[in-house]
C-alpha cells in the first residue's frame, strides 16, 4: 500500500533546502504521496529511506517494458485517469496477429509489408510495434519456429499467445532476446506459465472471465514473485469490454488496488468480424484505456489513423509540441531567396515546411518562439506581436544572408504589419496566405 505524505516526511532529511523545487520537506513529501513529484528530485534522501520510498513514488500502474531492440517500449505507468489531470505517458501499443500454422514464406511477406507502415508526422516516425504469434494447432515446434523467425528477420518485438505451458515454453526459448510479452496465463495454468515468465525474467499477460477473478490471478501471480504482469479482464462484448478497462484503470488509480495497478491488454481481433470494425474497437481502446491492442491484421487505412490518435492522445496537453527557434534553409536557398516567418508549433512548422519544399522554391524559413502556440493563438495571446517579430528578425541573423529586405508573414497575422515595420525601418512587409496550401502558389507567383 502507498505511504501517506506524513509517512513519507518521516523518512525524508528534513532539511528544508528547497533543491527539490518546493519550499519543504513537508511539502515535497505531500507533492511524491499525490504522484506529483518525483523521489529523485530529492538529492539527500538516504539509501535506506529511497527503497522504503520506492513504493510511494511509483507510478499506480507499473511501467512494463515490452520488446527489445529499436521498437522496445514501455506500457503502463500512468497516473491519471483523465488525461487533462497532467498527462499520458505510455503510448499504446499497436499489434497483428499470425497464426502459428503461417508458412515461412508467407510470414516473411507479411513482416515486410507490415514493416513499410512507417508514417512521418511532425518529424517523428509513426509505426506499429508488436506481431502476436497465436498458436493454432498445440505445435510446439512451429510455434516457436514462427516466434524466431519474427525475432530473427524483423524490428517487431513479439505477443506469444498460447494457454498450453509447454507449447509456450519452446517459444519463449526460441525469442527470449527479444523479451517476449506472454500472453495465456489463466486459473488453471498459472503455476507453469508464471514459472515459465519467472525463469526467463519476461512479462506475463494473465487472462480470467471477470476482474474479481483477475484480480485474485493477478494477487497469486505477484505473491510468486513476479513483478510485469499485462491484465485481460476476458470480456469480448465492446461495450462489457469498455467498461471493464475503465473499472480497471479506475480501481488502480482511484482506489489504490495495486492488484490490477498494471498495463492491460484488448483484442478487437476477437471482437469483430472485419478489419473496418476492429479498427473503430482500437480507436477506442486507444482513448479507453487499451496499453496493447492486437488486431487481425495491418494495412494502411486503419493502422495511420490509430497512429495520429495515439499521438494525439499521448502528447502532453500542457507542453505543446515545438520545434527549435532559428533559421531554416529549404531547398537551397541564397541570398536573393524570399524569408518566411511563422511560429515554433510543431504542426505548423511541418506543414509550413512541406509546402515550401513542395513549391521547390528556394527559401529561408525564420521560426520564432512563440511558447508552441498556432499563428492565431500565438497572435492573440501576445506571442507572435509585431514588434516582437519585427526583433526577433533582426537577432536572427537572417540579414547576413540575404541582401534584400523583405519579409513575408502568415496571413492570420496581417494585424501586425504596422508594428513590424516599425520595428524594420525600410523593410517591405508583405502579407503571405492564410492557408499553408496556398504557399507553392503564392511563391511561385
Amino acid at each position: 500500500m502507498a505511504l501517506t505524505g506524513i509517512q513519507i516526511f518521516k523518512l525524508l532529511p528534513k532539511t528544508n533546502c528547497k533543491e527539490c523545487g518546493v519550499p519543504t520537506c513537508l511539502a515535497f513529501a505531500m507533492n511524491l504521496a499525490s504522484g506529483k513529484a518525483e523521489l529523485d528530485s530529492c538529492p539527500y534522501v538516504s539509501d535506506e529511506a529511497r527503497a522504503q520510498l520506492s513504493e510511494a513514488s511509483a507510478p499506480p500502474i507499473r511501467p512494463v517494458v515490452v520488446g527489445a531492440g529499436v521498437r522496445k517500449a514501455t506500457t503502463g505507468g500512468e497516473t491519471v485517469q483523465y488525461r487533462h489531470e497532467k498527462t499520458f505517458y505510455s503510448p499504446t501499443l499497436l499489434a497483428a496477429q499470425v497464426g502459428s500454422d503461417i508458412s515461412a514464406g508467407d510470414l516473411e511477406a507479411k513482416l515486410k509489408d507490415w514493416n513499410a507502415y512507417q508514417f512521418e508526422r511532425v518529424g517523428l516516425n509513426l509505426r506499429p510495434e508488436l506481431v502476436a504469434v497465436k498458436d493454432v494447432n498445440g505445435d510446439a515446434a512451429a510455434f516457436a519456429a514462427v516466434a524466431k523467425q519474427i525475432a530473427d528477420t524483423s524490428e517487431f518485438n513479439v505477443i506469444l499467445m498460447t494457454e498450453d505451458a509447454d507449447v509456450m515454453k519452446a517459444g519463449a526459448e526460441a525469442c527470449a532476446f527479444k523479451r517476449p510479452l506472454l500472453f495465456g496465463a489463466t486459473e488453471a495454468n498459472a503455476d507453469a506459465m508464471g514459472a515459465i515468465a519467472k525463469d526467463n525474467d519476461l512479462p506475463l499477460g494473465i487472462k480470467a472471465d471477470s476482474i474479481d477473478a483477475l484480480t485474485a490471478l493477478s494477487e497469486k501471480l505477484t505473491g510468486m514473485g513476479l513483478k510485469d504482469l499485462v491484465l485481460d479482464p476476458g470480456s469480448r462484448e465492446p461495450k462489457q469490454a469498455n467498461e471493464d478497462m475503465i473499472a480497471i484503470r479506475r480501481a488502480a488509480l482511484k482506489d489504490g488496488n495495486r492488484a490490477v495497478g498494471f498495463p492491460t491488454i484488448a483484442f478487437p481481433c476477437e471482437m469483430a468480424s472485419n478489419l473496418d470494425a476492429e479498427t473503430m474497437l482500437a480507436a477506442m481502446f486507444v482513448a479507453k484505456y487499451g496499453s496493447i491492442v492486437v488486431m487481425s491484421d495491418f494495412a494502411g487505412e486503419s493502422v495511420f489513423p490509430l497512429l495520429l490518435e495515439r499521438l494525439n492522445i499521448f502528447t502532453d496537453p500542457q507542453r505543446p509540441m515545438t520545434v527549435t527557434e532559428g533559421i531554416y534553409p529549404i531547398n537551397n536557398p541564397d541570398e536573393n531567396s524570399r524569408v518566411l516567418v511563422t511560429t515554433n508549433f510543431a504542426l505548423t512548422y511541418f506543414i509550413v515546411s512541406g509546402e515550401i519544399e513542395a513549391s521547390k522554391v528556394p527559401t529561408w524559413l525564420l521560426i520564432k518562439d512563440s511558447e508552441g502556440l498556432s499563428v492565431l493563438t500565438a497572435w492573440a495571446a501576445g506571442k507572435f506581436a509585431g514588434d516582437d517579430v519585427g526583433m526577433f528578425v533582426k537577432k536572427s541573423g537572417i540579414t547576413d544572408k540575404i541582401k534584400h529586405q523583405e519579409i513575408v508573414i502568415p496571413g492570420y497575422a496581417a494585424a501586425i504589419v504596422g508594428d513590424v515595420e516599425e520595428e524594420l525601418p525600410g523593410w517591405t512587409i508583405t502579407v503571405g496566405p492564410r492557408e499553408a496550401a496556398h504557399i507553392p502558389g503564392f511563391l511561385r507567383a
